[in-house]
């Protein structure tokens, strides 16, 4: 079985009963949409929380989101192909799988493009106290330039996209903070994302970042929630 959740940023006991309820073993797959926040302090509390999750019942395959490092720039990560992709995996980990922005994933037939990234609204206050913050949050120009040219590859359609924030059109503006110059704000992610959307050819793309829950039209918003792949 293949699952959906998204955004829930180091808090797992949600995830805990999720498994004990569907019985859930390392054959079936959670793909949460960004902010896992399993690769947060770059310290031996990251390494805890790993040991932890390597006892679910379940494997963890995680979009980048806003809150965690790239696991691209920590040392204990190989590239290794996981459904039909590339991705990184540690090998004292194997049921905690982060994805490769740019890759085409199978998930029971689908395929499954992933794009992870957003730009962190906090970044100041982070900043400011000294709290982790990472200059490579959103995607980069070498990176959307794969995203695309992986596209060309499939002729631009794919039956779902996968990613942390949402093209621009879709932007959920009630469920943005108070207190926040949105002028402020990079949104440069989302403009290009709406340049990827324009031109796909896809039946679902779900999306996390917003802590909303939301369907508008192929669009779903997800938050701490569970969705089923099968019958997507």
């Amino acid at each position: 079985m293949v699952f959906i959740t998204s955004d829930n940023h180091r808090k797992f006991t949600y995830i805990e009963k999720f498994c004990a309820k569907n019985d859930t073993t390392t054959s079936d797959i959670l793909i949460i949409l960004g902010d896992a926040g399993i690769n947060y302090f770059g310290n031996p509390q990251d390494l805890r929380l790993k040991e932890k999750l390597s006892k679910l019942p379940i494997t963890l395959f995680c979009i980048h989101g806003n809150h965690e490092n790239r696991p691209e720039n920590i040392g204990t990560y190989e590239e290794v192909e996981q459904f039909s992709g590339l991705a990184y995996m540690e090998s004292d980990f194997p049921n905690l799988i982060f994805t490769k922005d740019g890759e085409v994933y199978d998930f029971n037939g689908k395929r499954c493009l992933v794009i992870g990234g957003a730009y962190s609204v906090d970044k100041f206050v982070r900043i400011q106290n000294n709290w982790p913050w990472w200059s490579d949050e959103q995607p980069s120009a070498q990176t959307k330039r794969l995203v695309e040219n992986r596209l060309e590859v499939e002729n631009w359609n794919v039956d779902i996209v996968f990613s942390h924030t949402c093209p621009m059109k879709y932007m959920p503006y009630e469920a943005f903070l108070g207190g926040i110059d949105q002028r402020m704000v990079d949104k440069s992610t989302e403009e290009w994302l709406d340049s990827i959307e324009d031109k796909l050819t896809y039946s679902k793309w779900f999306c996390g970042h917003f802590h909303i829950e939301k369907v508008v039209d192929k669009m779903r918003f997800v938050y701490q929630s569970f969705y089923e792949l099968v019958g997507l």
